[in-house]
């Protein structure tokens, strides 16, 4: 086990620097590599990831599993019906004990608070796998995408349209740390919490920029990017949300505004004819499948730092 000085968690975007940004995108890169040349590579023999799911899952189990086989490290899969954090024994309780029989533990949960209790007595480093208010592996996954195709994102812009949802706040904090712009558009009732996404100290001006009209956040984008328009416990509001964000799906004239090299990303799962045009997501532009397995790599070079450290 690492000491505690030098343990680190994962579970904002904002809990790395550039360097270290810079850092996961260069192994990454060098272990997708890797994967795809059938090197075997496992750096993490005799180690165990705890994965603890109170949300359900597809990409991020598959993504989080598949990685840390490869890496040659074990996993143990825990769902609400194994574990209930915070109900069948205080959350605290859960982390002095998964910690100690395990070496790094991943959390997919409704709210941040959780995860952030589940941290401060953890004896191992935690990672957000998604929570109500960020998703910090998507971001990591979606930016070493972008790079893969165009280059470094610094001074870029990307367009979200759509619900100010934890996809929103995470590109905030990605924006001001990686110095590049986000054009958002919500509808009306859908806003980003600002508070919220860039927290204590803000967020330069320069780094975000609301618009009403989604149209206009696409104008010039290097990037246009969209989620569901209703995200898992909010499923009662979907009727309602259906109607609300009927203007922002991302069709082709949002594309066509964007610059003419513009990449299309979306999270997945997706609604084709609902956030987005089947021609959008299925065109050309669209880097979405790319985006999905680069979960896994970057996810692998996360889970490498967090145990390991720099690999010299």
């Amino acid at each position: 086990m690492m000491p505690a000085a030098t343990m680190k968690h994962y579970l904002q975007f904002k809990d790395f620097s550039a360097d270290e940004y810079a850092y996961l995108f260069e192994r990454a890169a060098l272990i997708k590599k890797r994967f795809k040349t059938y090197e075997k590579y496992q750096p993490l023999a005799d180690r165990t990831l705890a994965m603890i799911f109170e949300k359900a899952s597809t990409r991020t189990r598959v993504s989080f599993e598949a990685g840390m086989y490869q890496l040659g490290g074990s996993v143990v899969h825990l769902t609400t019906g194994d574990s209930q954090l915070g109900r069948a024994e205080p959350i605290e309780d859960s982390a002095r004990v998964i910690s100690r029989m395990t070496d790094i533990v991943m959390i997919r949960t409704f709210e941040q608070a959780k995860i952030e209790r589940f941290a401060e007595y953890s004896r191992v480093p935690v990672i957000n796998g998604l929570t109500n208010e960020f998703h910090p592996c998507q971001i990591l996954a979606d930016i070493f995408t972008y790079i893969e195709h165009r280059g470094s994102i610094a001074g870029k812009t990307v367009a979200w349209v759509g619900d100010g949802n934890n996809m929103a706040n995470t590109w905030l904090q990605a924006a001001e740390i990686l110095g590049f712009k986000v054009h958002v558009s919500t509808p009306s009732g859908y806003e980003i919490d600002e508070k919220l996404a860039v927290g204590p100290g803000g967020a330069s001006a320069g780094s975000y920029q609301f618009f009403s009209n989604p149209m206009d956040a696409c104008r010039g984008a290097d990037l246009v990017t969209t989620d569901v328009w209703t995200s898992m416990g909010y499923e009662a509001e979907n009727e309602a949300r259906k109607k609300a964000f009927a203007d922002w799906c991302v069709d082709t004239e949002m594309m066509a505004a964007a610059k003419p090299d513009a990449l299309f990303m979306h999270c997945l799962p997706a609604h084709r004819g609902e956030e987005v045009q089947a021609d959008v997501i299925d065109g050309p532009q669209s880097v979405v499948w790319d985006e999905a397995e680069n979960r896994m790599h970057v996810q692998k070079a996360l889970m490498e730092y967090l145990l390991l450290g720099r690999i010299a």
